[in-house]
């Protein structure tokens, strides 16, 4: 079982990668594999940094041979995402709207099918976007036909939408709390989906 993190911000060592490896954490020790990845890294060289939907129905040519196919080669083989964003103006950043726009082929492929994928959002306020941008990011896993985890467990309670922070997230202990309860959730849906997705 291989869960993948998402880091949808152009930080490598920010506040939305911290609780996105915190999750990972968790569901490794659950027993699965885990990977992450940095969508500003899996972007870079890209001639056209957004889509432009140059083929339809969508060909992939932005994604070969390059680091945007090899995250996308990771997504083909995950069976659970966490998908973080830190919030701009009320919604996801840039760069990862781009990755996830790219993904069409991924759509096309059916490759997120059935996959569960959870959400992390952090703003830089209490009160900054965060749920928002975490249906902004269940907008976006639905429209890949993925099921939406949120950030309650059995051991714990039902939770809300997704794993809300406030910057600095190395110093939230409620949305520390809460993304690992994420990554128990994932884990235990991931392997009771298995079926669905081999």
């Amino acid at each position: 079982m291989l869960i993948v993190g998402i880091n949808g911000s152009p930080k490598k060592e920010g506040n939305t990668a911290f609780l996105v490896r915190e999750g990972l954490a968790v569901a490794e020790a659950a027993g699965a594999k885990t990977a992450l990845i940095n969508v500003s890294d899996s972007l870079a060289g890209q001639k056209t940094p957004y889509c432009i939907q140059c083929s339809n129905p969508c060909q992939g040519n932005c994604s070969r041979d390059n680091p945007l196919g090899e995250a996308y080669d990771l997504l083909r083989k995950a069976d659970g995402l966490i998908l973080g964003s830190p919030v701009y103006f009320g919604t996801v950043s840039a760069q990862l709207k781009a990755f996830w726009d790219k993904s069409r082929i991924l759509r096309k492929e059916k490759a997120l099918y059935n996959v569960p994928g959870a959400a992390v959002a952090v703003g830089a306020s209490r009160f900054g976007g965060q749920e928002t941008t975490i249906k902004a990011l269940f907008d976006m896993m639905l429209v890949q036909g993925m099921l939406i985890v949120g950030d309650g467990y059995r051991d714990a309670d039902c939770g809300h939408q997704g794993a809300c922070s406030h910057a600095p997230a190395d110093q939230d202990e409620y949305a520390i709390k809460r993304v690992r309860l994420i990554g128990q959730r994932l884990a235990e849906v991931a392997a009771a989906t298995m079926t669905l997705r081999k």
